[in-house]
């Protein structure tokens, strides 16, 4: 058995390297190419790979992608974050028996609502509701409608792991803040919630790198166009948007345009990578021991 495990823990390692060197392999070729520059690819503002038919024309500067992808993943957050924590609190702390039967199920099905459906609902729902009770300010396509639809699938995460913590938390500590005359509101804010933080914060990068690494919600309902400006309402591509439509699109082998989108896969890699490197440090940095 202890052999089985070593064999699925090497493939494991194997297929990771794998990866990682492939991407590393195929973005070569992109730098290699004299119409490109490591240069302008981390500085540009402009992003045309799709756009432009003559290559001497096309832009490669990563930021309207980047800007895009946190766009949405900046308004996902807004909206899962406070609210799976405040879910997570009133589960653990204060919810009966009876409303958690039923809270717990519907959280567990929105979780296992398809990416793609929650696209269309982005598209048909969503987006037509900003441009109602704005007045038209929204495009049809925009990074707002995309970054709720996000935040949406990244709430049962949130909420999840976030109760998990906060159960971790020793009955030890809320009955010693009682004594002391604390409310329950008080214990849950001022012993529990700062007792569990490691395990919240872990949530929230999870839910973070999730929302960055999400892919047909934003193909669907954040545009095709990447543009570099804070502006919510505009069209949004983001690096995994980008990706899909690269793929399907008629941009043959071995171009510059083709192995652009490696060039986008590796710039995610290395974002989530440090975001898990990031959430290793702080878990450590604040993982409380109870005996």
């Amino acid at each position: 058995m202890v052999a089985v495990l070593a064999v699925c823990a090497l493939m494991t390692i194997g297929i990771t390297i794998g990866i990682v060197v492939m991407l590393i392999g195929q973005s070569w070729n992109f730098f290699q190419s004299e119409h490109v520059s490591v240069g302008d690819f981390l500085t540009g503002t402009h992003w045309t790979a799709l756009q432009s038919r003559e290559l001497d024309n096309a832009e490669f500067g990563i930021w309207p992608l980047l800007s895009g992808t946190f766009r949405v993943t900046i308004i996902a957050m807004v909206i899962a974050l406070p609210c799976g924590l405040v879910t997570a609190v009133y589960l653990s702390e204060f919810s009966s028996s009876r409303v958690r039967s039923i809270l717990k199920p519907t959280l567990e099905v929105i979780a296992g609502i398809p990416t793609v459906v929650l696209g269309y609902f982005a598209i048909l729902v969503i987006s037509p509701g900003l441009q109602l009770f704005t007045g038209g300010a929204f495009d049809t396509f925009n990074a707002t409608s995309a970054g709720i639809a996000v935040g949406i699938l990244c709430l049962p995460m949130v909420c999840s792991l976030s109760e998990d913590a906060l159960h971790a938390v020793p009955r030890a500590l809320r009955e010693g803040a009682y004594g002391l005359g604390c409310t329950p509101f008080e214990t849950s804010m001022k012993v529990v919630v700062p007792a569990a933080l490691s395990g919240i914060i872990s949530a929230f990068l999870l839910a973070f790198s999730r929302a960055i690494g999400e892919t047909m919600v934003v193909a669907l309902a954040a545009g095709t166009r990447a543009t570099f400006t804070f502006d919510p309402r505009e069209q949004s591509q983001t690096m995994t948007g980008f990706i899909v439509e690269m793929i399907k699109s008629e941009s043959e082998y071995g171009t510059v345009q083709y192995f652009s989108l490696y060039a986008v896969a590796i710039t995610l890699f290395v974002i989530t990578f440090a975001m898990t490197l990031l959430g290793q440090m702080i878990r450590r940095r604040y993982q409380e021991s109870y005996d």
